[in-house]
């Protein structure tokens, strides 16, 4: 790319993960020109993963979970705009909440997503959401004079907090909809899987019903279910799901509350120089031309870095997102899942030493290995990514399954 067509004002917004890496890249690829980095949150870019383990335990200083802080942002030689959120936007300007307008040559949308409430929930000091260092405080606090817990939904990151309170001595209740916990986004036999190391390790997990509302508990908080049920505790987590944070962007025509649809790397649909990275994005995939949004840490590294480079007009190297990769830590064990289980037909049972601890789950569709999960399980499950990869058949996973297990 020509230096008339790299942009001259890059501005990124959301401060967190994607938004930094995007940063960070542009810098690293010897962009020159001008950055501007918004962030609604008054607090420097963050990792998120330690808010629902180590920070909410309290077992790290808060700081640590800093990213960069204003030095080293500094170093960057970025304007940073902290505690403003973007309001407003056209094909040429940035509008900010307290009345800035900054105008941009290419856009980065890192905005990610804001904790999905329950219609019926009421503003209580003792109901949290997980999804902000804040909320990360509020629920900390709350938890150190608790002894019980209600989680309403059972993901991922209210599977963490569940570890966490569990570590401290908090009873902790679960509450699932599903049949299931993650049966959705697992399936039923590894759903199954990840609610026994739940009650394995005391949660009591009340899945298939759903709450219909909160009730006057005193000063607990309580919900009654649709099967009549009434549950109380000292303080409750709703983690329901997430919703883009993107109704900033009804100028550019772009639907509020929906994932930005974007090409395999990173242009927004529709538009001439707009770019999305992280839990807002939804990225076309090569392998199968669907689109596809991960909340995954590592999608928004690895979509930050493609995105910076195109701008940059470096070369790309490896795209984004060929294997998707998560992790979960959970007491004192660690879920790794890579590929895309929501394609698989059927799940088998790759590795079973009897314990949780070492079991892989392997998924597949059209006799082809499209996902693994691993209950702790590393050497296994990095194996099966290679093999996710190659788009390996049947026979082959078999072979290296009996490979491993010698």
């Amino acid at each position: 790319m020509s230096s008339a067509t790299v942009p001259g004002h890059v501005v990124v917004v959301g401060a967190g993960l994607a938004g930094l890496r995007t940063v960070e890249t542009l810098r690293a690829e010897g962009y020159a020109g001008r950055i501007s980095l918004v962030g609604a949150e008054p607090h420097p870019p963050y990792d998120r993963p330690p808010l629902s383990k180590e920070i909410l335990a309290g077992k790290w200083p808060d700081e640590r979970a800093t990213l960069r802080d204003t030095a080293g942002l500094a170093e960057l030689d970025v304007e940073v705009h902290l505690g403003v959120a973007a309001t407003g936007v056209d094909e040429e300007t940035v509008e900010l909440s307290d009345g800035t307008r900054l105008g941009y040559d290419a856009l980065v949308v890192a905005t990610g997503v804001h904790a999905r409430r329950l219609p019926f929930q009421p503003e209580h000091p003792k109901i949290h959401m997980l999804r902000t260092f804040d909320d990360c405080v509020s629920l900390r606090s709350s938890l150190a004079a608790a002894h019980s817990l209600l989680l309403i939904g059972a993901g991922f990151i209210g599977a963490e907090v569940a570890a966490t309170a569990r570590a401290a001595g908090v009873e902790v209740t679960i509450v699932e909809a599903l049949p299931l916990p993650f049966e959705r986004v697992l399936g039923e036999q590894m759903g199954e899987l990840c609610a026994r190391l739940q009650r394995d390790n005391g949660a009591t997990v009340r899945a298939g019903v759903r709450p219909e509302g909160f009730i006057d508990a005193g000063d607990r908080v309580g919900v009654r279910l649709v099967d009549g049920t009434e549950l109380s505790a000292d303080c409750a987590v709703v983690g329901i799901g997430t919703v883009p944070d993107n109704g900033w962007l009804a100028g550019l025509g772009l639907a509020p509350d929906q994932p930005l649809s974007c090409d395999s790397r990173g242009l927004v649909d529709g538009t001439p120089g707009v770019y999305a990275v992280g839990d807002v994005a939804a990225w076309r995939q090569l392998a199968r031309g669907d689109v596809l949004r991960l909340e995954h840490w590592t999608s928004a590294t690895e979509q930050a870095r493609v995105v910076a480079r195109r701008i940059a007009g470096a070369e790309i190297g490896r795209e984004a997102d060929v294997v998707p990769y998560f992790w979960s830590d959970q007491y004192g064990l660690k879920l790794q899942l890579v590929g895309r289980p929501e394609l698989a037909e059927r799940v088998e049972v790759l590795h079973d030493p009897g314990t949780l601890k070492g079991t892989v789950g392997g998924y597949f569709a059209e006799g082809r290995l499209v996902a693994a999960l691993g209950f702790h399980a590393p050497r296994p499950v990095m194996r099966y990514r290679r093999l996710v990869e190659a788009g390996a058949d049947e026979a082959e996973v078999r072979e290296t399954a009996l490979r491993l297990a010698s």
